[in-house]
């Protein structure tokens, strides 16, 4: 799934992972938030020098991905953070738009919502690979008509999640309307990524129980 992956339930006595370190622990929701409010602040505090809010959001970024580094903890999501900051932050600095900050962000979405529908389209519903790939099940999935269905519906989640992202930034990105855009990004980062994957849990947990290869858990997958 978008800038994070998706996850099935268990429950906590079969190894499973709460939805806090689904999203990175801790330091996912500052990677994923810290960034874009420090170059907004920067930005409007230094009369709009988007310059010096790309420098902050970049070192801002830099320090989390060191931290998590230094922690042990997955290079993925330090990684992965750092370049997408730094990818927003060299676009906005050539263009010397503030709202360029959030393009890449906007793009990405664009892609996952398109793969999405594709892979719906052609039978091949993304999120089957996805949690294959966490249950160890294999392509088994793709020749068994019921689970196909189920990945299919749950993939529809994900559609209208990246789609719901485009129609709230989208519209302030072209107005140019910096600090809206910059809470948007907030909001409909990981609160929305972590609906759409308890909602994933929801649909997708009588199936995933009866394969029996459940093994990352979500809130409430004891009950």
């Amino acid at each position: 799934m978008a800038e994070q992956q998706e996850s099935s339930a268990g429950p906590p006595d079969r190894g499973g992972m709460p939805l806090a370190e689904a999203v990175g622990g801790p330091l996912g929701v500052a990677e994923a938030t810290l960034p874009f409010i420090a170059f907004t602040i920067a930005w409007t505090a230094a009369d709009h020098d988007v310059v010096l809010g790309a420098v902050v959001a970049v070192a801002i970024s830099a320090t989390l991905a060191a931290v998590r580094l230094a922690k042990g903890e997955s290079t993925q999501f330090a990684i992965s953070g750092l370049v997408g900051v730094a990818i927003g932050a060299i676009v906005a600095s050539r263009t010397g738009e503030a709202s360029s900050f959030f393009l890449p962000g906007i793009l990405i979405n664009c892609a996952w919502l398109t793969a999405y529908l594709v892979s719906i389209a052609i039978r091949r519903p993304l999120l089957g690979f996805f949690i294959s790939k966490l249950t160890g099940e294999g392509d088994a999935w793709r020749t068994d008509r019921k689970r196909m269905r189920a990945y299919s519906r749950a993939s529809w989640i994900w559609v209208g999640l990246f789609a719901l992202r485009l129609l709230i930034q989208v519209p302030l990105y072209l107005s140019d309307a910096v600090a809206p855009l910059a809470a948007a990004r907030v909001v409909t980062g990981l609160p929305l990524f972590a609906l759409g994957l308890w909602l994933s849990y929801l649909l997708l947990r009588p199936m995933l129980e009866e394969a029996g290869g459940l093994r990352i858990q979500l809130p409430g997958g004891g009950g």
